[in-house]
């Protein structure tokens, strides 16, 4: 089944100058003195806000060094692009669609859902998405005044463009823990692709076991042993949980194991940042299972309902050695998207960590890989994203997974995209307080009551 048609729209390269003050007031301060950020607007979809650096009013050109830096942003389908192009509506004026971006000065966040930054100037950009649907356009690339003053304004720049992102979607028929097929969509076509296998595994033989073939279940538990934890630990946990993916044919073709159990932090009934649940995706290779990421899962601080994830790619499995690829927060009552988007230099974007998405940090690892072993060689641009369902409303359908064409070149590749939303969403379920009960099919046989 052909890929389904996608258009990313990015805004990066953001830069900002001022003219020099000839002689500032003794009140005022110059905003060239404080942090300055921007907020990117695109109706219909959640708004964004990306750091605004700084440059002398000297430079006639946006510095080289800074170039390719991924600011924001939007994935749009093909229902998407033709809602805001107006093709979805008879009464659609045939306007272009438009991204709109307020430029601040000062520190970001609001009060009364105000922003608390002076407000320096707004920008809109006109935008032809459906040109975008075959080719690369760029709608503005430069700079341009901000402000209301005709002489001395602060100058802004950016990069806005659009490319094709041809995607395979799939969805679980259901909730992983129910072992449902997953399908691969497009419109309202759905074709089965994958069956999944929900078990729990433990260190206790009495328990029932991970199921893998008998020739890979050897190598599959030497690396669960040394990336998690087969111990036993007293009290509460959650831990053992695995599904397997396999095609059509009934192979296995991926698998999510739970390796480090899910426990609350002592006198709390959360799975805390400090000791996060663990799981490793195992993709087949060489007559055995090898690790090919590990997503680490547990609650925030505070009151927040939030559920923090942290992706990573395993490089080098005999070291155990790894590069964080995307690191985000959803609602657990809500839900939310996880996302793994990596800009065309190999670095996570820079939606704020707060949106779901993946982050503003750098990359970090645990070696130095050199440039010839540097990983994201493999990765650009957008890689995939996964919709998980929170635990407010209760769950109604299974998980949803987009995956970059560029990334898929056999079935093992989309099915490790597969399980890796499997394992983000029974997260949602592994990291419920302790004081809630897990529904029937999460729990073993023998500890049901």
């Amino acid at each position: 089944m052909d890929p389904c048609p996608f258009v990313r729209l990015t805004i990066e390269n953001l830069a900002l100058k001022f003219p020099v003050a000839a002689k500032p007031a003794r009140s005022a301060v110059h905003p060239s003195s404080s942090p300055c950020y921007c907020v990117i607007k695109l109706k219909g979809f959640p708004i964004q806000n990306a750091v605004v650096p700084y440059i002398p009013p000297e430079s006639a050109q946006f510095p080289e060094g800074n170039s390719h830096a991924l600011a924001a942003s939007f994935h749009l389908s093909k229902p998407d692009v033709d809602r805001l192009s107006g093709k979805s509506s008879i009464f659609s004026g045939g306007k272009r669609p438009q991204l709109k971006i307020a430029v601040y000065s000062g520190r970001r966040g609001a009060s009364c859902g105000v922003n608390s930054g002076r407000l320096l100037g707004k920008i809109t950009v006109p935008l032809d998405l459906t040109a975008a649907e075959s080719r690369a356009v760029v709608f503005h690339n430069g700079w341009i005044s901000v402000g209301v003053e005709t002489k001395g304004a602060a100058q802004f720049h950016l990069n806005v463009k659009a490319e094709p992102d041809p995607r395979f979607v799939f969805q679980f028929d259901g909730e992983p823990e129910c072992s449902p097929q997953v399908f691969q969509i497009k419109g309202a076509v759905r074709q089965p692709v994958f069956t999944c296998k929900f078990s729990f595994r433990a260190a206790d033989r009495n328990q029932r076991s991970m199921s893998l073939p008998s020739e890979h279940s050897n190598g599959a538990r030497a690396w669960l042993s040394s990336f998690g934890s087969e111990r036993e630990r007293p009290g509460k946990e959650r831990k053992g949980w695995s599904i397997t993916i396999h095609d059509l044919s009934g192979s296995p073709v991926a698998v999510a194991s739970m390796v480090t159990p899910f426990v609350p932090l002592p006198g709390s009934d959360k799975v805390s940042r400090s000791n996060p649940g663990c799981w490793l995706i195992l993709r087949p290779g060489d007559g055995t299972w090898k690790p090919w990421g590990r997503l680490e899962a547990w609650r925030e601080r505070g009151a927040s309902d939030g559920l923090g994830f942290r992706f990573e790619l395993i490089l080098d499995s005999a070291a155990a050695a790894g590069i964080v690829l995307a690191e985000s927060a959803l609602s657990c009552s809500k839900g939310g998207k996880f996302v793994i988007d990596l800009n065309g230099g190999g670095t996570p974007s820079g939606t704020p960590r707060s949106g779901g998405a993946s982050p503003g940090c750098s990359p970090r690892g645990s070696g130095d890989f050199g440039n010839g072993l540097w990983p994201y060689s493999a990765y650009r641009g957008f890689v995939m994203s996964a919709c998980v369902e929170g635990n407010g409303r209760g769950k109604t359908v299974g998980p949803v997974v987009e995956v970059s064409v560029q990334h898929v070149t056999c079935t093992e590749d989309a099915a490790a995209f597969v399980a890796l939303s499997a394992a983000l969403d029974l997260s949602m379920d592994a990291c419920r307080l302790f004081s809630q009960k897990l529904r029937k099919e999460l729990t073993p046989q023998d500890l049901r009551f």
